[in-house]
């Protein structure tokens, strides 16, 4: 395998933990600690990303060599190397928790690809950590295929987020209990290596203020622009209050992007706590996530938030700025004014509702948004959400000319009643009318509708199929979605299996509607 460079910068601008034991314990004033990941007894490549690899330079040759199982499964460490995980906080649920921590994550260093680009390497699955807790730092094969195949599907639909390089069984197994309901069994351990341009998360940051280190605070935050944010250093004197209140501005912009392109398509995220939150606006931590099968706005995949749903679909950008106002209160000690805060804050919202109607216009194939539009668009949702409708294949209809009640024939769940029949009729006229207004062809509108509402999506039924067979030792299925996915808007010869709407029997099964944390 042809040598990564390494230039490791996180570990060596920050405080490090100066314990090197691989004890759970809680660690003040440092940034990671130390440690290696644990060796396996067997580990076997099952897939990896050809695109991903292509960011670190490497090519299939590399990615098939035994040096890249032994390095990739964390059986061997190459040269550069130094192995550490990440020490953060985080709210969970609303509610403050405390340390929290790469507990199953080993970062393995900072690699700076021939294009200047650089990109951390990350084990998921590798072993404990000292911020392990009670787990074992393990991961199993189901929530590493859905990670794995999610990340890759996630950057090809054009949503920022982290990548998927590999995924590699260990030869071993770990005993899990799906769904906490005392019906725990043996599953096989496997190892996915993910890449970011950084793992910081909004957490990173809440734990040295919880703790009043703000010596640490700032020494993070100043680190995070420098690597990360350098353009403001251009417009701003360095460790100023306007610089950090520029970059606190840009984090929730781009976390505002994010969220808009979640909700364009149709992607539930299962868990926003504050520790998932990445600070660069990226999608991060890949657990109990979920695709719109029927539009439904109050639908969340998992099964720790079934009572509450704070995580469901509708509610995730409120979510995005209650964790932002997280984000904001950690960096207060930084900045000791409120009224800026305020000011940023404030500007989550207008932006994502400006955002959301210009998402909302690109997905109906409008050029502007013009007044009227918002309830136009609210009108839609409102229908969608009333009679069971597929929205990946709603929205892939609606590019056609001729628009009726019978377009969508093959997106409803379930026979349209009489008083759906006329209100989506209305609808349906309306839009046509709208979109009458706008000078452009329908074949322009067509493709422009077609980049921007997908046809093949991760869907949760997919994911339980490819996963059923893997653990089977067959694998076609989970390299067939990693190819398919690469091009979500593009019609695929032999692959309309793909994009069909989940089938019945997918309803109500484990792993297709609802999800845990276990894995």
């Amino acid at each position: 395998m042809k040598s990564l460079n390494f230039d490791n910068r996180f570990i060596r601008d920050l405080p490090a933990d100066p314990i090197k034991e691989n004890s759970r314990r809680q660690v003040h004033k440092a940034c990671y600690s130390f440690v290696e990941p644990t060796k396996v007894s067997a580990p076997s490549l099952l897939s990896f990303s050809k695109d991903a690899a292509n960011l670190l330079d490497l090519d299939s040759d590399d990615c098939n060599s035994e040096t890249f199982l032994n390095t990739f499964s964390g059986n061997a460490l190459l040269d550069g190397m130094q192995p550490y995980a990440m020490c953060y906080g985080g709210h969970q649920f609303g509610n403050w928790a405390g340390q929290l921590g790469d507990g199953r994550a080993i970062n393995l260093g900072e690699v700076k690809n021939q294009s200047g680009d650089y990109w951390a390497l990350q084990l998921k699955g590798a072993g404990p950590t000292p911020y392990s807790r009670t787990a074992d730092g393990l991961a199993v094969l189901r929530s590493s295929i859905r990670e794995y195949l999610c990340s890759e599907a996630m950057h090809h639909l054009g949503v920022p987020t982290t990548r998927a390089l590999s995924l590699i069984n260990t030869g071993e197994q770990v005993m899990r209990d799906i769904m906490y309901d005392g019906n725990a069994a043996y599953e096989p351990c496997t190892v996915v290596c993910r890449l970011s341009p950084s793992f910081v998360r909004f957490g990173s940051f809440q734990i040295f203020s919880a703790r009043n280190e703000h010596e640490q605070l700032k020494q993070l935050a100043d680190v995070t622009i420098k690597h990360h944010f350098a353009h403001l250093l251009e417009q701003f004197e360095e460790s100023s209050t306007e610089l950090y209140l520029a970059w606190l501005n840009e984090v929730c912009q781009r976390t505002v992007s994010m969220i808009v392109d979640w909700m364009r398509v149709g992607f539930v995220h299962g868990v926003m706590n504050t520790d998932n939150m990445s600070i660069l606006g990226l999608t991060i931590d890949y657990g109990p996530y979920g695709w719109l099968d029927d539009f439904n706005p109050e639908w969340t995949p998992n099964t720790t938030d079934s009572q509450h749903r704070r995580y469901r679909y509708g509610q995730q950008a409120n979510v995005a700025l209650w964790n932002c106002y997280q984000l904001a209160n950690a960096l207060y000690p930084l900045i000791e004014q409120t009224e800026p805060l305020e000011a940023i804050l404030n500007e989550f919202q207008s932006s994502y509702q400006n955002q959301w109607l210009a998402m909302m216009a690109s997905k109906l194939g409008l050029e502007n948004v013009e007044e009227g539009d918002q309830e136009l668009f609210e009108r839609l949702e409102t229908l969608l959400a009333q009679t069971e409708t597929d929205m990946t294949l709603f929205y892939r209809l609606l590019a056609n000319d001729e628009l009726s009640v019978d377009t969508f024939e093959n997106a409803y769940y379930q026979t349209p009643e009489n008083d759906y029949i006329e209100a989506m009729t209305n609808w349906l006229s309306d839009y046509s009318l709208r979109r009458e207004l706008d000078d452009i062809d329908n074949q322009t509108r067509f493709n422009n509708m077609n980049a921007v509402n997908p046809l093949y999506v991760f869907r949760n039924y997919l994911a339980q199929q490819a996963i059923d067979k893997a653990e089977q030792g067959d694998m076609s299925m989970v390299n067939e979605l990693l190819e398919v996915l690469k091009k979500p808007y593009t019609e695929q010869s032999g692959k309309q299996h793909l994009a069909a709407k989940r089938p019945d029997w997918a309803r109500t099964k484990v792993g297709c509607s609802m999800l845990s944390c276990s894995s």
